[in-house]
Parts: structure tokens; sequence; C-alpha cells
């Protein structure tokens, strides 16, 4: 089956050896996005409200250009660098995804990528 990579300027551009998104068939799987904004590659501030929805605006970004929208994204996998920050994830979350949800994993890790609080990464379907 073919591979198609997916990228746009409305999404910070890669900061290491990957790819935003790949296309195999109906399914996109979607890297890991921190909140940077795509102007300026600089992290959008320090208010976790702020970078939560600023990866999910990147990643809105990347399903646009591979031709869907967050409404076909499948699975979640949420990186938190304070476990604490859950709930400000799930009501955020709410105001970009309306049900069915997707399936999703949150997990908290030591650090990440450029100090960021936040990364998810995705896997879309397209094609209902």
């Amino acid at each position: 089956m073919a591979r198609e990579t997916i990228h746009t300027d409305q999404a910070p551009a890669a900061i290491g050896t990957y790819s935003q998104a790949v296309r195999v068939g109906d399914t996109v799987y979607l890297s890991g996005q921190i909140p940077l904004v795509p102007a300026t590659m600089e992290l959008v501030g320090e208010d976790i409200d702020a970078q939560i929805r600023q990866v999910f605006d990147n990643l809105q970004s990347v399903c646009e250009a591979a031709g869907g929208s967050l409404a076909d994204i499948v699975k979640l996998t949420i990186y938190l660098a304070d476990l604490a920050h859950f709930g400000r994830v799930n009501a955020i979350m709410a105001e970009y995804f309306t049900e069915p949800y997707p399936a999703r994993a949150a997990i908290g890790v030591a650090s990440l990528p450029r100090g960021a609080a936040v990364e998810i990464d995705a896997v879309m379907v397209l094609g209902g």
C-alpha cells in the first residue's frame, strides 16, 4: 500500500527526523504535537490552557492537510509533564471534540521537547 507524507505550514515544522503525519490507505498517523506556534516555532507560553489549545489547533491543521478533521480522529495519546493537568485536558478537549469521542490514553512523562507541558499524537481514519 502506498504511503503519503503529510505536511502543512499551518502546523509546526518537524523538529527531528519525522513527518507531521503519514497516510497509509484511509489511515493517517499524526506525529506528536507540542504547543509550538507555527509561525515562530516558539512555545505559545507557560499557561497550560494555552498550551493544550495550541496542541489541538496544530493537530487540526495537520488533519486538514490530510483531508480530514479532528472529528476523524479515532485514537489520541496525551503526554503530560504533570498529570495534575489531566482535568484541564478533559475540559479543553470537550471544546474540540463531540461524541463519539476518540479512544484515548493519558501518560505522565518526566519531560517533553522544548519544555512543553503537553504533547498529543493521534490516529485518524478518513472516509467514514
